[in-house]
C-alpha cells in the first residue's frame, strides 16, 4: 500500500505545478517576447527608443507581441501621455487574428478607457482605425503593424509596412489609442507593466 500511495503523490504534486505554471503565464510571458524589437528607430528625423515591449496574453494564448517606442524612456502612464514628440507602436501577430475582431477590440479599449464625449469628439478618428483592421480578412503569425503619432500630422496606422492611408486625428486621439495598453482598464495588466518598463526597474 506504501508504494502504491508513493506512486501517485508524485504525479499530484507535478501536476500542481503545472497548473500554478499555467496561472502566471500571462506574468512570466509578457515581459519577454518572441519578436526582436530594435532598441531605436527613427520617426521623420527623431530617435525613438524602446521604452518596453510585451506580449499581449488571452487567457493562455499568445495574441501578439507589442513595442512602444518613445523619445525617452518613461514609467508611468501619466508620464507617457504627458510626453510630447512622436510615438510609435509596433505589434507582431502571434496567432491568426481576424481583422474585425482585432478593429472592434481596440475600439472596445478605446471606449473603455477614455470618457464617451472624447470618444464623441474623435469619432471619425476612431472609425477610421476600425476600418483599417475590419478591411483584412485576417493576420496571420508573423504579421506585423504599427500606429505611427507624429505631431502636427496624426497617427498613421501600418500593416505589413505598408501604411493604410492618410494620418488622422491629434495629440489627444493618440492618447487614447496609448490608453487601451496604459489606461485604467488595460486590455492586458501585465503587458501594461512591460511596455512602461516596470519589471525592468524592479529587476535592478
Amino acid at each position: 500500500m506504501p508504494t502504491i500511495l508513493r506512486t501517485h503523490i508524485l504525479p499530484a504534486a507535478q501536476i500542481a505545478a503545472l497548473i500554478a505554471c499555467l496561472a502566471c503565464a500571462g506574468a512570466a510571458g509578457a515581459a519577454t517576447t518572441s519578436t526582436k524589437f530594435d532598441p531605436a528607430t527613427q520617426v521623420q528625423g527623431t530617435t525613438l527608443v524602446l521604452n518596453g515591449a510585451g506580449t499581449r496574453f488571452r487567457a493562455v494564448f499568445q495574441v501578439y507581441d507589442m513595442g512602444l517606442y518613445t523619445a525617452r524612456k518613461v514609467g508611468t502612464p501619466e508620464e507617457l501621455l504627458a510626453l510630447p514628440g512622436p510615438k510609435l507602436l509596433r505589434f507582431t501577430a502571434l496567432r491568426e487574428l481576424p481583422g474585425t475582431d482585432l478593429g472592434l477590440a481596440f475600439i472596445k479599449g478605446l471606449s473603455a478607457n477614455s470618457p464617451k464625449d472624447v470618444m464623441q469628439k474623435h469619432a471619425a478618428a476612431s472609425a477610421r482605425l476600425v476600418e483599417v483592421f475590419s478591411g483584412r480578412s485576417k493576420l496571420v503569425p508573423g504579421d506585423s503593424f504599427a500606429m505611427e503619432f507624429v505631431p502636427g500630422k496624426g497617427t498613421t496606422f501600418y500593416i505589413t509596412g505598408q501604411p493604410q492611408g492618410a494620418p488622422v486625428g491629434d495629440a489627444e486621439f493618440f492618447a487614447m489609442v496609448l490608453r487601451i495598453w496604459v489606461g485604467a482598464s488595460p486590455a492586458d495588466h501585465q503587458l501594461k507593466d512591460a511596455l512602461l518598463g516596470i519589471e525592468r526597474r524592479n529587476s535592478n
